[in-house]
């Protein structure tokens, strides 16, 4: 017969028993505390990148200039941000577009949905590539090209002086790109006649039709733009350029790694005008 214990011997053993007993959800709650960590993290990590896409979406956006048709307003290497908000942001994957807090306005330099470009399809393109251009048609506006000089209803428009420095190409070039235009073209105005073979430099008089914006770029012999590929719907467009964030020469550095050896210090914060 085992011996009786005293009263302290007693105690000590339930306080052991005790002790072992507690142990085990002490377990259970650190391991459920790691879980609720994790959950946390990932909670976290998820809200951040739902904001960053609502803010890309819907407000501002990131944009690079990879060729020179906006020279010298934009060069080749120019990183930009662009308001997505002013002319009513676009909902990803929908054909449906916000209302915005601004209409686009002529001289606008403006970020768009390109129409659809057939020959871009041929050669196995991007077919409608997201481009940068300077607005010069509006709806109702009525343009015409006379010796590289545009004109909007009459009045001749002037590039400015550095504009002009941008080398020049072939006015006579003839495209069957161009073809576009004859759905368009006045045939009879004070203008005087839309000429029967575009060339590009003489073209129009057109009118520009409703809801629709006509774009050129501001190297207009280095810029694929509404001459060739027709006037842009309201809703492709995307908003406006803000300013320069990051830019390097991208064109023709001679040096090793130039995005990080050839920066355009000057440009860093330059404003779109």
């Amino acid at each position: 017969m085992a011996a009786p214990r005293t009263r302290s011997e007693a105690n000590l053993l339930a306080a052991a028993r005790s002790g072992k007993s507690s142990s085990r959800p002490a377990k259970r709650s650190s391991r459920s505390n790691q879980g609720g960590s994790w959950w946390e993290s990932l909670r976290a990590f998820l809200g951040t990148v739902l904001v960053f896409l609502v803010i890309r979406a819907f407000l501002v956006e990131a944009f690079r200039i990879p060729s020179g048709s906006m020279i010298p307003t934009l060069l080749v290497g120019d990183w930009l941000f662009v308001n997505k908000l002013v002319y009513g942001p676009h909902v990803p994957f929908t054909s449906v577009n916000l209302p915005g807090y601004a209409d686009p306005r002529r001289g606008d330099v403006v970020v768009f949905v390109s129409p659809y470009q057939a020959d871009e399809a041929a050669r196995g393109n991007d077919a409608t590539p997201t481009l940068v251009k300077r607005l010069w048609g509006t709806p109702g506006d009525t343009l015409y090209m006379r010796e590289g000089l545009l004109y909007i209803n009459g009045i001749p428009q002037p590039q400015g002086y550095l504009a002009a420095q941008n080398p020049k190409g072939d006015p006579n070039e003839v495209s069957e790109l161009f073809a576009w235009q004859r759905q368009y073209a006045l045939t009879g105005s004070r203008f005087g006649a839309a000429p029967l073979q575009p060339t590009h430099d003489s073209w129009g008089p057109l009118v520009v039709p409703p809801k629709h914006y006509f774009m050129l770029g501001d190297n207009r012999y280095n810029s694929k733009d509404s001459r060739y590929w027709g006037v842009v719907p309201r809703e492709n467009l995307r908003g406006r350029p803000l300013f320069v964030y990051y830019s390097y020469n991208a064109d023709d550095s001679d040096r090793a790694l130039p995005f990080l050896t050839d920066i355009r210090w000057g440009r860093i914060g330059h404003t779109i005008k």
